[in-house]
This record gives structure tokens, sequence and C-alpha cells, in this order.
């Protein structure tokens, strides 16, 4: 079976971030999470998929496509294309 899992990086003041992480748990998604403000590698990463903005969340998915402040809708619009 593939990994389905996603990475989310993020911090732990967002908002925006626990929503996503509750949407993925509510789904019962694998979730690799990533704290930017512990992880300077990752804070990098994220301003360069971002064109130099710390944007979060910021998530990657099995596929390599990515997602920067979803909403609900579009994070599960997004989850839904790898159920099979």
């Amino acid at each position: 079976m593939a990994d389905l899992s996603v990475t989310l990086y993020g911090t732990n003041w967002c908002g925006d971030c626990k929503r996503a992480l509750r949407v993925l748990k509510e789904m019962e998604w694998p979730v690799n999470y990533i704290n930017i403000e512990q992880d300077e590698n990752a804070a990098a990463y994220v301003q360069q998929v971002n064109n130099g903005s710390r944007s979060v969340p910021t998530i990657i998915f099995p596929d390599g496509s990515v997602l920067v402040e979803p909403s609900n809708a579009a994070l599960k619009g997004k989850l839904e294309t790898f159920k099979s």
C-alpha cells in the first residue's frame, strides 16, 4: 500500500495549522507535523515553496503537490483525491 501521509509545516501558535490538523485527525489521515520554528531547514523549505514567505500551514501531499493555508473544504477535497 502506498504511503498516503501528508507533511504539514506549521507553528504552535498558528490557528489555521491547528484547524488543518483537526481536519486531518477527523479524517484519520496520517500526518507528519513539522514546527518551522524548531527546524531551520523546514523554515527555509517553506520560504522556498512560498516565494520567500513563511506562510503556514504549508501542506505537502503524497504526489508532491502543495496547499498553503487551505480552507477545510479545499483540504478535504484534496485528500479525497487520494482515496481509492
